[in-house]
């Protein structure tokens, strides 16, 4: 699917606005960047495609890692970080990410994000593949939706920011490798609109939603990704998916997310059988790195011909538990679990995106004028394996960054002509296609060839998949939810193409036919349209 614009347009022809700062997505990256830019006397406009509240950060249970403790420092962090990432780290951007880092949750805490406490002392917990408890948590494991709440209600009370719900981006406008702004449509009116600006910043979040399993809500299905490869973005490290190891796993349940917190306070994980199995996979346990937890699973599964393994949260005690992972506890008791006494049934599912759009360590990408944090980016801070909980640290720390860039140096152009235009004409009607289920298709394809465990032979068959969905190129996508399933066509291929690159494992990108790291490897793949 090769082509500069999912839809035929033409600006003079549209209703245009213009704007210091155009931010995509409203999860913790857009709206901390937002928070920062007027703070700094900016004009910004959030678009979102659906409302505000939906986002990755609002499911984030777990919860914010930060050197904190006077037992804990930023060198142990990073430590723990280059770690878990398998040797891809870029080192640079993780010491940023652990030195900023406490001071972004500082800000978090002055802008009235609660999180939990013990006579005035943070609480902290632990998780996997961290040395230290440096995990700050709120309302026991809904971290996410207390730090959304702040940021939300400061967006939706500051008079420099807009918030616009319902508002698909469809492409960025680009010429002569410079950004001008955006192509989006208005779900409600049912119209394409124009938002020049002279700052674009992507932070729309991950790709969950490209598997039939996923922790990820209906949002994330990589339309960030999508839009800046066609505008001549470079994107790297596609093939690092990180899969979630304990998702609740039950016929009638959607596959919410059972926190690696639980984990870290001591709950273990037993196949069908009852065996406590971790020990023999790793020295940490069920503290080991996401992409080794997950590939025991796999294994138990496999030997033991189950669909599961079960986590067992009961020497935990129920006062424990209560307080500690009220979500968890409420979401299991409606499906009829009592997770006191009964383990819950868990399986791996997809959940981050390590790769995206590639950016330096201040948020720009290859395209003058387009910024990227957050998940939909790339600076190389997790590396081949994200350390858990270090996702939202992410978004505000080269939130930030991008901010401060941008007001450190001389702006290019101060203002967009209005009258200027950007038009495309060459979508063509050639067939009709049954969106909902091509979406299917996708889904399952990368579940079945792209997952945890990949091969040579099945992510070629991927491949000869997406090639025979080509002629999609071709057809105009007229309703936004169309347009989602050609940026998830779009970037699933992207992914598959990286997989079938990279002769070897590393972190989250696992080959059956090239099971071991290698020195020649410790590199990136980047992509770039053309």
């Amino acid at each position: 699917m090769d082509r500069n614009y999912l839809v035929n347009f033409d600006t003079r022809q549209l209703p245009q606005e213009e704007w210091e700062y155009v931010i995509i997505g409203s999860g913790i990256a857009g709206l901390y960047s937002a928070y920062i830019a007027s703070r700094c006397g900016g004009k910004v406009v959030v678009l979102t495609k659906h409302t505000v509240l939906d986002s990755n950060t609002d499911k984030a249970q777990g919860g914010i890692a930060a050197a904190l403790d006077t037992a804990d420092s930023p060198d142990l962090h990073l430590k723990d970080t280059l770690a878990a990432g398998a040797g891809l780290c870029d080192y640079e951007a993780v010491n940023i990410l652990v030195n900023e880092g406490p001071q972004r949750v500082a800000e978090l805490i002055n802008l009235g994000a609660h999180f939990d406490q013990d006579n005035g002392k943070l609480l902290l917990g632990r998780e996997g593949a961290h040395s230290r408890r440096r995990i700050l948590h709120a309302a026991g494991d809904a971290t996410g939706a207390e730090i959304q709440r702040v940021l939300t209600e400061y967006a939706l009370n500051n008079p420099s920011i807009d918030v616009r719900e319902s508002h698909f981006v469809v492409d960025l406008l680009v010429r002569e490798n410079t950004c001008y702004g955006v192509l989006a449509y208005d779900r409600q009116s049912e119209q394409l609109k124009i938002f020049w600006s002279r700052t674009v910043i992507l932070a729309s979040g991950g790709v969950g939603q490209l598997y039939k399993h996923s922790t990820n809500p209906e949002v994330a299905t990589a339309d960030g990704i999508a839009i800046a490869y066609r505008a001549g973005v470079e994107v790297m490290d596609m093939e690092f998916i990180q899969f979630h190891p304990t998702a609740l796993n039950l016929p009638e349940a959607p596959r919410f997310l059972i926190s690696e917190a639980a984990r870290g306070e001591g709950a273990c994980l037993l196949n069908r059988h009852g065996d406590h199995f971790m020990a023999r996979y790793h020295p940490m346990a069920e503290l080991a790195p996401r992409d080794i937890i997950v590939r025991a699973i796999l294994q138990e599964m496999k030997e033991t011909e189950s669909s599961e393994v079960y986590l067992d949260l009961s020497m935990l005690g129920a006062e424990k538990i209560f307080r500690r992972f009220p979500n968890i506890t409420s979401t299991c008791s409606s499906y009829g679990l009592d997770v006191i006494k009964d383990p819950i049934p868990v399986a791996p599912a997809a959940h981050y995106m390590m790769g995206g759009v590639k950016t330096n360590l201040y948020g720009e990408t290859s395209i003058i004028g387009l910024y990227a944090c957050g998940e939909v980016a790339c600076q190389g801070v997790h590396g081949a394996n994200r350390l858990a909980s270090n996702s939202l640290l992410d978004g505000v720390v080269f939130g930030q960054r991008i901010i401060e860039r941008k007001l450190s140096i001389p702006d290019s152009y101060k203002h967009i002509p209005l009258a200027q235009r950007f038009f495309y004409n060459e979508v063509t009607v050639s067939q009709k296609n049954d969106y909902v289920q091509l979406k299917h298709n996708i889904q399952s394809v990368m579940e079945m060839f792209v997952g945890p465990i990949r091969t040579g032979a099945g992510l070629l068959k991927a491949i000869e998949f997406f090639e025979e969905m080509e002629d999609l190129g071709k057809n105009p996508s007229v309703k936004w939810d169309e347009m989602e399933v050609c940026n998830m066509l779009q970037v699933a291929q992207l992914i598959t193409e990286a997989a079938l690159m990279r002769t070897e494992s590393r972190g989250g990108h696992f080959r059956q036919d090239f099971p071991n790291s290698l020195k020649r490897w410790r590199k990136h793949i980047i992509l770039k349209r053309g």
